[in-house]
């Protein structure tokens, strides 16, 4: 290993061995923390002062993407006008890896005297953030991880997973779910598969169907300019069967001589993954990895055929 991949590798390693360290940390002032996030009927105000100020930002965004309504606010800010924007009914988490930034025990006493609940992350017991906090969540950090042992590293990672430790308490304390998640996230990739439903996506023009007695010579004309590698065989204009290019393909060479003879009823499915038109494309994609197929058809109550989701359709 060279002299590079070692440093870096002693770098994780030490960051590492500082989340393990914290763990045993974990006390009941956690228990009094969630207590108090849940309880709060306004939002939570994160807030640091530097590389505690970064990370703050991150827990704020992250308390908020799964249900905590959260923002974080830089107490040099609060302390020169913009403390209005800390309302009744608020609570502020504030984070100091020493417990003594002095930019940030300015705004303590104001907050206390409003009687909003102040959450302390630091990494010292004793320090005034500390003896001021209703609940103070203790680091542990013994070093951090750079060769001289003085910048932000094992510190600002313990206090970043700590922020998450806390989401996730929230996240499964109030049974927040992966529909919840998309409604916060609309305009990335896993709001869309959340959100988007079959009726979104699916293939609803120039579908191939069939009468169950079509001839599978004429089927195979059928599947082909449908492009989906399927036949739907409708009865009545409703949902009879399916018939895939693979069926086809096995016919012929079950039946050899017969092949022309078959029809479309003979080889087909008669019970194919159906789903309706609200079904969501991340239940669709499911649905194919499943049972291992490219397409499901949509259909509405009454089994008549809407338009068909193909494997092509849910990968956005």
């Amino acid at each position: 290993m060279s002299k590079w991949k070692e440093r870096a590798a002693q770098c994780l390693r030490d960051e590492a061995q500082a989340l393990l360290d914290a763990i045993p940390e974990l006390d009941e002032n956690l228990d009094k923390v969630i207590a108090l996030m849940l309880n709060c009927k306004g939002k939570v105000v994160v807030t640091g002062v530097g590389k505690s100020g970064h990370i703050g930002a991150k827990i704020a965004a992250t308390l908020s993407s799964t249900g905590t309504p959260s923002f974080y606010v830089s107490p040099l800010d609060l302390y020169h006008g913009d403390l209005g924007v800390i309302m009744p009914g608020d609570m502020v988490i504030a984070i100091s890896n020493s417990g003594q930034t002095d930019e940030l025990l300015r705004i303590i006493p104001n907050l206390l005297d409003r009687g909003i609940p102040v959450v302390g992350i630091s990494n010292n017991r004793k320090s005034l953030l500390a003896k001021y906090s209703q609940a103070h969540l203790y680091l542990n950090v013994r070093r951090e991880a750079t060769p001289l042992g003085l910048a932000p590293t094992s510190s600002t990672t313990v206090t970043l997973a700590l922020g998450d430790a806390l989401a996730c308490c929230l996240e499964e304390a109030r049974r927040f779910s992966a529909a919840d998640f998309a409604r916060f996230h609309p305009g990335g990739a896993l709001g869309r598969r959340l959100l988007t439903k079959a009726c979104d996506v699916m293939i609803k023009e120039n579908l191939p169907v069939a009468p169950p007695d079509m001839k599978l010579g004429e089927a195979v004309t059928l599947v082909s300019k449908g492009r989906l590698g399927i036949c739907v065989a409708l009865h009545e204009g409703h949902v009879a069967g399916i018939v895939t290019d693979g069926d086809i393909r096995r016919a012929m060479e079950n039946s050899q001589n017969r092949f022309f003879e078959l029809t479309v009823g003979d080889i087909m499915t008669v019970n194919p993954k159906k789903v309706s038109s609200e079904t969501r494309i991340s239940d669709i994609d499911r649905i194919l990895n499943s049972n291992k197929i490219h397409c499901v058809l949509v259909v509405d109550d009454e089994n008549r055929l809407l338009g068909i989701v193909d494997s092509f359709s849910v990968a956005i």
